[in-house]
């Protein structure tokens, strides 16, 4: 799987799962550009063969002239885009008879309007590097089935970023450009480690395993594959 001289956007870039991403593709030798809410990175972004990543932080990824202006701006440095992943995204575990309605809003624009307003506005790019353009999706294997007490508004907007990527990939099937996402189980994270003291970690899925499905869907060995949500669960 050569991704040399790709050019592969990633958002949420700076959180954990996004910098495995992006590592995961330095290595393959693409030209990156790592995208961000958060203003810098907590650690040196990867670079790989490809060269130095345009890393572009402080960019409200749910606000479409932001998000515009940050797709123009790594196609003026590498000359277009082939991959998109979204990694963007939230998560917070709350009652709907104890929590805010507002709860419900924040993780919808976190996880599903970050990825419909960075899809479409990285598709002219995609479509003009077509064919062999990709986008990969993050959702989520808790909204794949029943959703459990406090997890209704975290499993509704990852279930829309599903949703999405089925339909944008029958939008896109024969423009050739595909459209795929991961599901992930319990990520093995400092975070989740620290909230669930008690877990057996061993059987979450490393962010580094996500990472290099998601580099499988983004490869020209996946050319066939278009709108599957592939569960990435570990032994979770």
């Amino acid at each position: 799987m050569n991704q040399k001289t790709r050019v592969v956007v990633v958002t949420g870039a700076f959180g954990v799962l996004g910098r495995a991403v992006a590592s995961a593709f330095a290595a393959r030798g693409a030209q990156l550009a790592l995208l961000d809410l958060a203003i810098e990175p907590h650690a040196a972004p990867p670079t790989g063969p490809g060269g130095a990543p345009l890393v572009l932080g402080g960019v409200d990824l749910s606000d479409t002239e932001a998000t515009r202006r940050a797709m123009v701006a790594t196609s003026m440095r590498f000359g277009g885009i082939d991959v998109l992943v979204n990694v963007a995204g939230g998560f917070q575990w709350q009652t709907l008879e104890h929590g805010d309605v507002e709860t419900w809003d924040q993780l919808y624009r976190l996880n599903l309007r970050t990825a419909v307003v960075c899809c479409k506005a990285a598709l002219p790019a995609l479509l003009e590097r077509s064919p062999g353009s990709r986008i990969v999706n993050v959702g989520a294997g808790a909204a794949a089935g029943r959703a459990g007490a406090g997890m209704g508004a975290y499993t509704a907007s990852k279930a829309g970023v599903q949703r999405l990527t089925e339909s944008l990939a029958e939008e896109t099937k024969d423009r050739g450009l595909t459209v795929n996402a991961v599901l992930p189980g319990i990520i093995d994270t400092p975070r989740n480690r620290a909230d669930m003291p008690d877990a057996d970690f061993s059987r979450w899925v490393a962010p580094e395993a996500i990472a290099e499905v998601i580099a499988f869907l983004a490869s020209p060995e996946a050319a066939v594959v278009t709108g599957v949500a592939l569960p990435v669960n570990g032994r979770g």
